[in-house]
């Protein structure tokens, strides 16, 4: 009687090992290593017959080893701060991309902004033996932590240690600034700031751009009108009901970010208010729900995938040339006008 034994389970299936293909090949583990890396030597023949060996038993470099061997990580770390925002989710998709072309495998961290889960990261990254990390960060203590370890860090869309650390942000003040001033030349006085903070340099360079546009009309901003907005887009919405239900309420609203917008654009169509003969909104980030609602909403348009790509390259020639004084490259930004706003309604 013939008795079947159990399959052995994936899980504890041994993995192929470099013997292995060296034996399947039919020459040496030096060889092989030369013939998959591509550093050193090795003939067009015989590379192809190790690559197909390798192929075949299913073969893995194990990444860390080489890593502990040679010293030299060919990964970087990747924090941001919340992925749900699409911002966030392309400034990855630009990174990841930049940083294969490089040779670099991407390793990605979602904080869902907590300066507790960003130390986490980047202990993990510390661990791993990255050979770089850029970060969108939320406190200071990320980008002191990774340089104690001498890991290259390049900060992105804000930044907390400029000056020590490379940095890619955009254009945040001119951005604001001519957002605001279109509300301007459109007859709008009462234009109201919905915004998330403003000890980040993205909120205060924002805020910053928005106090010169008023200025610059001959006004000033009205405290009453610069409305801390929360994080989320149920705080915006509410913060904006609030508001808007105002018999004195703004004719036209500047929201410092596409999480802000979309929470100010339902709290205006829960209303009953049209957008713009009743309320102009121009939003910072151009979401791709903005250009897909009607009316259409203006927004200060910046190259998120741009964005994340240049820091990847900032970071690569940091890694290449750890020497040096830290740089910030500022990207630009433009103003998408479209259907959202509108002249001043009449009063």
């Amino acid at each position: 009687m013939t008795v079947e034994r159990p399959a052995t389970p994936l899980s504890r299936a041994r993995r192929p090992t470099i013997k292995d293909v060296a034996e399947k090949a039919g020459v040496s583990r030096s060889t092989v290593s030369r013939a998959l890396t591509g550093r050193g030597y090795a003939a067009d023949e015989v590379r192809e017959r190790v690559r197909r060996a390798a192929a075949e038993l299913g073969y893995v470099p194990d990444a860390m080893a080489r890593t502990l061997k040679q010293q030299v990580s060919r990964s970087v770390g990747v924090i941001v701060s919340d992925l749900r925002n699409s911002f966030y989710a392309e400034l990855a998709a630009g990174a990841s991309a930049a940083a294969r072309e490089r040779g670099y495998t991407m390793v990605l961290a979602d904080t869902s902004l907590s300066t507790d889960a960003e130390i986490e990261a980047a202990e993990a990254f510390v661990a791993l033996r990255v050979a770089g990390v850029i970060v969108t960060p939320n406190s200071p203590s990320v980008s002191t932590y990774l340089g104690e370890h001498g890991i290259p860090v390049v900060e992105v869309d804000r930044q907390f240690a400029a000056g020590s650390t490379d940095g890619v942000v955009v254009g945040n003040r001119v951005g604001a600034r001519e957002a605001t001033a279109h509300l301007l030349e459109l007859g709008h006085r009462r234009i109201a700031l919905f915004i998330d903070e403003t000890n980040w340099t993205t909120g205060h360079e924002r805020y910053e751009g928005y106090s010169e546009a008023l200025a610059a009309s001959g006004g000033a901003v009205e405290p009453a009108l610069v409305v801390s907005s929360g994080w989320d887009v149920a705080g915006s919405h509410q913060r904006a009901l609030d508001m808007l239900r105002e018999p004195d309420r703004p004719t036209a609203v500047f929201a410092a970010n596409n999480v802000l917008a979309e929470g100010v654009w339902r709290a205006v169509a829960e209303l009953g208010l049209r957008v713009p003969g009743d309320v102009s909104l121009v939003a910072f980030d151009d979401a791709p729900w903005m250009s897909m609602v009607s009316p259409a909403v203006t927004a200060v348009a910046q190259d998120t995938l741009s964005l994340g790509a240049a820091a990847v390259r900032r970071l690569h020639e940091r890694i290449e040339r750890p020497d040096g004084e830290s740089v910030t490259s500022v990207l630009g930004v433009r103003l998408m006008v479209r259907g959202s706003t509108g002249p001043c309604p009449a009063p």
